[in-house]
Order: C-alpha cells, then sequence, then structure tokens
C-alpha cells in the first residue's frame, strides 16, 4: 500500500485531515445506529459496518476514506475490506471514537 494512505491514522491527524483538506476526505462511522444515538463526530457519514460490502462501489475512490467505529476494531476490519475490494485512500482511525472524545473533543460522551 502506498504511504499515501497508512492503514491507520491517530485522531489527530484525523482532525487534522478533516481541518485543512475537508473537500478530499471522507469520515465514515461504521458503528450501528444505536451507538451514533449516543454520540458522533460531526459530520461523519454513517454506514453501519454490516452495511459496507453493498455500498462498495457507492464510495468515493477520489477522497481519502476515513473509518472510524468505537474503539478503532470494526473500522480496522472495515479498511482492509476496502482496500481488498479496490479502495486504496482509505485509512482506520485508531482508537475510534473513544480516542477523539479522550484527546481531540470532550463534548462527545464516551460509553
Amino acid at each position: 500500500m502506498s504511504d499515501t494512505y497508512p492503514l491507520e491514522l491517530s485522531v489527530e491527524d484525523t482532525q487534522r485531515l478533516l481541518t485543512t483538506m475537508p473537500t478530499d476526505v471522507v469520515l465514515i462511522d461504521v458503528r450501528e445506529p444505536h451507538e451514533v444515538e449516543l454520540c458522533r463526530i460531526a459530520g461523519a457519514q454513517p454506514i453501519p459496518m454490516r452495511q459496507i460490502p453493498e455500498h462498495v462501489g457507492a464510495l468515493p475512490k477520489d477522497k481519502h476514506l476515513l473509518i472510524h467505529c468505537h474503539h478503532g476494531g470494526r473500522s480496522l476490519r472495515v479498511t482492509q475490506f476496502l482496500r481488498a475490494n479496490g479502495y486504496d485512500a482509505v485509512s482506520n482511525v485508531a482508537g475510534g471514537i473513544d480516542a477523539w472524545s479522550s484527546s481531540i473533543d470532550p463534548s462527545v460522551p464516551r460509553y
């Protein structure tokens, strides 16, 4: 894989990309709907993990996809799945929304 799109990004790097290159990245939240109701990162596109296969082909390949979940496990599996299905510009957000709440935005509730 290209060094341009690392397998994993920290929440700090994710925030930097969302701030400095907002039209070049898409933040995708693969948590379940009941989790998204508890808390979310502003601007994240919710697509539950189980629905990702039906979105292959519809997700943009010309943008850097940033995949996140609660702690980073499901999103890492989704990242690997998308890379195996022709998406090179995709990275897992390490630590997920829990790390985002701890390090970036404490107003995002933890659960």
